[in-house]
């Protein structure tokens, strides 16, 4: 009887020792589980914590360059006083309004010249007119570059446009010369003829 016992409690000892093995192993595993989640979470953090530095230094750079190329922009609209000293500004100014002196002076002197006819003197007036407002979109177009906050343009490009603009209007200022000139020329001309045509009539009765 004694011998049956001890066998049973060897048994049972032997099965509780089983079962307890087995749930060490079963701590065991769920700790290394547990032990790697971690790890999977860790290196998900630190994966955001690089996306998240990322954006948000390519966010800073972006409004950084925005900043800046707002700056260069807001720059741009502004003239500066070696711009608006420069020279040829005056000169074309001066030119605007010579244009504007001779055309009226030889305009009102052509229209009391017996010499043209009623048409002539309307093609005259149109070319003008022509002239004067070619002049003044050349004037305009230097109050666009030399006023700030119109166009956005560097220094140089302000000068360059100046430039243009002056020869531009130079050439109309000498149209206007070479037009009033031949004009009056040509009043000469007519005139001239048609005093050797009274004077043929003077001498030859007719």
């Amino acid at each position: 009887m004694k011998k049956i016992l001890i066998i049973l409690s060897f048994c049972c000892f032997g099965h509780v020792s089983f079962s307890q093995e087995q749930e060490a192993q079963q701590l065991l595993l769920n700790w290394e589980k547990l032990i790697q989640f971690k790890k999977i979470l860790q290196n998900m953090y630190d994966g955001w914590k690089v996306i998240n530095k990322g954006y948000t230094t390519i966010k800073d750079l972006s409004s950084g360059n925005f900043k800046l190329h707002k700056n260069f922009l807001d720059a741009l609209m502004e003239v500066s006083p070696a711009v608006k000293k420069y020279r040829r500004i005056t000169d074309i100014i001066n030119y605007q309004v010579l244009i504007v002196r001779r055309y009226k002076e030889a305009f009102n002197r052509f229209k009391e010249d017996k010499a043209f006819t009623v048409k002539e003197i309307t093609y005259i007036s149109k070319v003008y007119s022509s002239l004067f407002d070619e002049s003044i979109k050349s004037l305009d177009e230097l109050f666009m570059v030399i006023t700030a906050g119109k166009m956005r343009m560097t220094d140089d490009e302000r000068l360059q446009a100046i430039d243009r603009i002056h020869a531009r209007i130079e050439d109309q200022f000498l149209f206007l010369e070479t037009f009033n000139s031949s004009t009056s020329y040509l009043s000469l001309q007519r005139k001239a003829e048609q005093t050797e045509i009274n004077l043929s009539k003077r001498i030859y009765g007719y």
